[in-house]
C-alpha cells in the first residue's frame, strides 16, 4: 500500500508512524526546511504534548466540534500519546491543570523522538516539498502533485497541511484549498487562541498588567455568551492571557456576524457585592484623610485604580471623606464589572490555532477518511476541530493522525461511508 502524508507536523508524524508500522509504503512530504515547525514552538518552547485528564474533559476542552473525536480519541487516547513518547525515549511530567510535558522541558525531544521513530520504520521524508494538487484518478484519491510539477502516485493521501494560523511554520491555509479542489466544504476559518484588540485606548496605560483570579464574561449585544476564571493581561492593543485566549474563538465568530462584542471584567468575583461594599468601606475608613487614588492601594494595582475610578465617574483626587453611598457603589461596579469594547482579533498570523477547516460531516469520523473521495484523508487543524490550550489541540492531531494512519494502511475497502 502506497501512502503519502502531506505535511509534517504533528498529526502527519504520526499518520506517518501509524501507517508504516501497518505495513505501508510511507512518504511524508513538507514544505519547510525542518518538520514539525509549529510543534517545536508550542508550550512556549516545551510541548504541551497532551493532557493526562479523563476523556470526557479532553472531550469538554475540544470546543470546536470535540464530539466528533470521540470514536479516534478512544482509540489513541491521552495515555496512549504518553506510552508513545516514552517508549521513543521522552521523559514526562505532570503540571497544574494536568498538562503534560516533556520532563526536559524541550519541544525538539518530542519532535526528535518522532523524527527518529519515522526513520526507524523506513518512511521517506521530503522536505522543501510545497504539494500543489491532490490527484484523483476515478474519484478516487491518486497521488499529490507538487509545486515543482513533480507527481508522486500513492493509493492513499493523508492531508495534514496544518490550518491558517503562524504561516512562518508552513501553514498557510493550502489544505483547504486542495480540500476545496476535489469537492470538500470548508467552514469559514477564524482565528482561535488569539489576542483580542479593545477600542478603549486606556489599556496601553496597563499594559504588561497581569491580573489573576479574575472572571471575564463575554457579552454579544449585551447577551452572556461564556465567561471564565482565571489570569488576564494587558498589551497596548488590548487584552490576552490564558481565559482571553480561550474566549476568543467565540468572540471572533461574534464579530464575524457583526454583533457588538465586550468583555466584563470582575476583578473581585470571590466576593459579592455587599462583602466588596464592606470591604471598600473598611478600606476607606483606614484611608480616611487621603484621596481616593490613594485609599485604594490594598484593592488594586496602582496602574489600574484611575482607571476604575474613571469607569466609575469620579474624581481621583476626591477626598475619601466626601465619598457617598451612591458612589461607592459605583466603585462596586466598576470593580466587578470593568468594561472593553472588542474591536477585532489579531490577524489570524498570530493565532495558536485555527478555528474551521474542512467540514466534520464530510469526515467518517473512524478512519478520518473523506466521505466524498475515498482514498483521501484528514488530520489535524486542516479539520474543522480546534480546542483550548493545555494539551488538547496536540491530542486531537495525534489521535486523528493515528486513526488515519492505521485505516489507510489496509488493503481492503474500510467503509469509508459509515456514519
Amino acid at each position: 500500500m502506497k501512502v503519502i502524508v502531506v505535511g509534517a507536523g504533528p498529526g502527519g508524524m504520526m499518520a506517518a508512524i501509524r501507517a508504516a508500522e501497518a505495513g505501508a509504503e510511507v512518504t511524508l512530504l513538507e514544505k519547510m526546511r525542518r518538520p514539525g515547525r509549529k510543534m517545536r514552538i508550542t508550550g512556549k518552547g516545551r510541548c504541551n504534548i497532551t493532557n493526562a485528564a479523563d476523556m470526557d474533559t479532553i472531550i469538554k476542552n475540544i470546543h470546536g466540534n470535540g464530539r466528533f473525536l470521540y470514536s479516534v480519541l478512544h482509540a489513541f487516547d491521552n495515555r496512549d500519546v504518553m506510552d508513545f513518547f516514552e517508549a521513543a525515549g521522552v521523559s514526562l511530567k505532570v503540571e497544574r491543570g494536568n498538562r503534560v510535558f516533556p520532563q526536559s522541558d524541550k519541544a525538539e525531544d518530542a519532535v526528535e523522538a518522532m523524527l527518529q521513530r519515522l526513520r526507524e520504520l523506513g518512511v521517506t521524508l521530503e522536505t522543501d516539498c510545497t504539494v500543489r494538487d491532490i490527484l484523483l484518478e476515478g474519484g478516487h484519491a491518486a497521488g499529490v502533485r507538487t509545486a515543482d510539477g513533480r507527481i508522486f502516485p500513492a493509493e492513499r493521501v493523508i492531508l495534514a497541511t496544518g490550518g491558517a494560523s503562524y504561516p512562518a511554520t508552513g501553514s498557510t491555509g493550502d489544505g483547504y484549498r486542495m480540500a476545496e479542489a476535489v469537492g470538500h466544504t470548508v467552514t469559514p476559518v477564524l482565528p482561535s487562541l488569539v489576542p483580542l484588540e479593545t477600542e478603549e485606548t486606556w489599556v496601553k496605560d496597563v499594559q504588561g498588567l497581569a491580573l489573576r483570579n479574575v472572571r471575564v464574561r463575554l457579552l454579544a449585544d449585551g447577551k452572556r455568551e461564556e465567561e471564565l476564571f482565571g489570569e488576564m493581561l494587558f498589551t497596548h492593543f488590548g487584552v490576552t492571557g490564558p481565559i482571553v485566549l480561550s474566549l476568543s474563538r467565540r468572540a471572533a465568530m461574534l464579530l464575524a456576524k457583526g454583533s457588538l462584542v465586550e468583555l466584563e471584567i470582575n476583578l473581585k468575583p470571590a466576593l459579592t457585592p455587599e462583602q466588596l461594599d464592606a470591604r471598600i468601606q473598611r478600606d476607606f475608613q483606614k484611608y480616611q484623610r487621603k484621596n481616593l487614588k490613594n485609599a485604594m492601594t490594598d484593592l488594586l494595582p496602582q496602574r489600574l485604580i484611575p482607571i476604575v475610578l474613571d469607569a466609575a465617574y469620579l474624581d481621583e483626587d476626591k477626598s475619601v471623606h466626601q465619598v457617598t453611598a451612591e458612589e461607592r457603589r459605583r466603585i462596586r461596579d466598576a470593580l466587578q464589572g470593568l468594561m472593553l469594547t472588542i474591536t477585532r482579533t489579531r490577524p489570524i498570523a498570530e493565532a495558536i490555532v485555527t478555528a474551521g477547516g474542512v467540514s466534520v460531516k464530510e469526515i467518517n469520523p473512524k478512519t478520518m477518511e473523506s466521505k466524498k473521495v475515498p482514498g483521501l484523508y484528514f488530520v489535524g487543524e486542516v479539520v474543522d476541530v480546534d480546542a483550548y490550550t493545555g494539551g488538547y489541540n496536540l491530542q486531537a492531531a495525534f489521535s486523528m493522525g493515528a486513526a488515519a494512519g492505521t485505516w489507510c494502511a489496509r488493503e481492503e475497502r474500510n467503509t469509508p461511508n459509515d456514519k
